[in-house]
């Protein structure tokens, strides 16, 4: 716990099975609570070490998506009574560490949602990061500050905290099942008046973690460009789309469930 909240770090994982031991031992367990993972129909031995580990798990019956994948984690993290959710890839390619500075910085009540910056540092490319995928972040959060009005140093690092009430209020089903959620998400926090701040995190690009290929990262780009231009027209009053709803059905609930059934 930090400030007598409580902390879990969800793992949304698919073919984790060479990285989750080492991801798992460097989380700072003296301040996290629960600890939940989220198979996705894996098809290597992710949650048979999981549970090895003593990690409490669910698992998808097919594969549903990283999008799908993170509503259930969050809802897990709901049901557990979470005051702060961390989401942490389970390939190691984020530093467990800072998950106390970034649970903190939600506890004091300065932000409610954190995101580790690969850029702030200017670790990213140090870390391995190829450099088209460099070029292309850059470019598409530079497009995306213009357009939303935001000032972050990106929009697409998958490592980030967020309190509770984010997470109950932002209409997160209305989202995709795909990795754009991650965009989608941030844009949502933005437009619900989400206070964002960022930390500086170093990442590591290596074989055994996980990455998307050129073409999936081709499809990301075009879905983010598809983000901003919903939230320009939202804006606007010209459109409403549905992951700008404040419409109940659209939000999580505790059960952990709602990825199977949307």
């Amino acid at each position: 716990m930090l400030h007598g909240q409580r902390i879990a770090v969800v793992m949304p994982a698919y073919r984790a099975a060479k990285t989750l031991a080492q991801c798992y031992e460097a989380i700072p367990h003296d301040v996290v609570d629960d600890t939940l993972l989220v198979d996705d129909a894996s098809d290597d031995e992710t949650l048979a070490i999981a549970r090895q580990l003593g990690i409490a798990t669910r698992q998808h019956p097919r594969n549903l998506g990283y999008g799908a994948n993170q509503k259930t984690c969050y809802a897990a993290a709901l049901d557990v009574g979470a005051d702060i959710v961390v989401m942490l890839h389970p390939d190691y390619q984020y530093e467990p560490r800072l998950i106390t500075a970034m649970a903190g910085m939600i506890a004091s009540g300065v932000y409610d949602v954190v995101i580790g910056s690969r850029i702030l540092g200017n670790t990213a490319l140090r870390g391995g990061m190829p450099r088209y995928k460099y070029v292309a972040n850059r470019a598409l959060t530079a497009i995306e500050n213009l357009a939303i009005g935001t000032k972050l140093s990106e929009f697409h690092t998958g490592y980030r905290a967020f309190s509770r009430r984010v997470l109950a209020t932002l209409p997160l089903l209305a989202n995709s099942h795909d990795f754009v959620f991650d965009n989608e998400m941030l844009v949502q926090a933005h437009a619900f008046r989400m206070r964002i701040g960022e930390i500086s995190c170093p990442t590591r690009y290596f074989d055994e973690a996980s990455q998307i290929d050129f073409r999936r990262s081709v499809v990301y780009g075009l879905g983010v460009l598809r983000v901003a231009a919903q939230y320009r027209l939202w804006r606007m009053g010209i459109a409403r789309p549905a992951i700008f709803s404040d419409a109940a059905r659209w939000r999580l609930r505790p059960g952990g469930r709602e990825a199977l059934a949307a």
